[in-house]
C-alpha cells in the first residue's frame, strides 16, 4: 500500500466514522431534517424500516462500519462505495439549500452540498482504485486480446500446414496413388 493510500483513507473516513457515531447515538438530532428524505424512500424499498430513527441509526452504522473498513484499509473498494451510498440521502436531507430562505443559511447550507459532493467524488475514487493491481475488466480484456492473438496464430499455423497438404494430396491423385 502507498503512503498516500495509507494516510489518504483514514483521513477521508474519519468524517463518516465521526458522523455515524453521532447519527447512532443521537438519531433524535437528525431524523427531523431527514423526514421528507426517509418517507418516500421507505414507501418504496419495504426492507427498510419504518422508523426514521431507525433509518438515521442504520445510515449511521453503515456510515461506521463503512469508515472503519475505509480507513484499515479492508475492503476498501467496498466500503468506500457503501458510504458513497449513505452520503446520498445524507447530503439531500441534510443540506437543502434550495429550500433556505434566509441568504447567510443559504450560503452555509450551499457550503456543506457542495462539500459533502466533493468527499462523494473522493468515494467514487476510492471506490476505483485497485491499488495498483490491474482491473478485473483490464484483466478480461487483456486475457480476450490474449486468446485472440493465439486465435489468430493457429488459424495461421493451419492455412500454413493445408496448403502444402492440399498440393500434396492433388499430386498424390494425378499420380494415382
Amino acid at each position: 500500500m502507498s503512503l498516500l493510500r495509507m494516510a489518504g483513507r483514514p483521513m477521508l473516513a474519519s468524517m463518516f466514522v465521526a458522523g455515524g457515531l453521532h447519527s447512532l447515538r443521537r438519531p433524535q438530532d437528525v431524523a427531523p431534517l431527514a423526514e421528507p428524505i426517509a418517507r418516500p424512500v421507505t414507501d418504496r424499498v419495504a426492507a427498510l424500516p419504518e422508523s426514521t430513527e431507525q433509518l438515521v441509526r442504520l445510515n449511521g452504522a453503515v456510515q461506521v462500519v463503512g469508515g472503519i473498513m475505509l480507513g484499515l484499509g479492508k475492503f476498501p473498494r467496498l466500503s468506500a462505495l457503501a458510504i458513497a451510498a449513505t452520503l446520498v440521502p445524507t447530503t439531500l436531507a441534510g443540506h437543502r439549500f434550495w429550500e433556505a430562505e434566509d441568504p447567510a443559511d443559504r450560503a452555509h447550507q450551499r457550503i456543506h452540498f457542495l462539500k459533502n459532493l466533493s468527499m462523494m467524488g473522493g468515494l467514487l475514487i476510492a471506490a476505483d482504485d485497485t491499488g495498483g493491481a490491474p482491473s478485473l475488466m483490464w484483466r478480461g480484456r487483456h486475457a480476450a486480446k490474449g486468446l485472440r492473438h493465439e486465435a489468430h496464430t493457429v488459424q495461421r499455423s493451419v492455412r500454413a500446414v493445408a496448403r502444402p497438404a492440399a498440393a500434396a494430396g492433388s499430386v498424390r491423385s494425378r499420380l494415382g496413388c
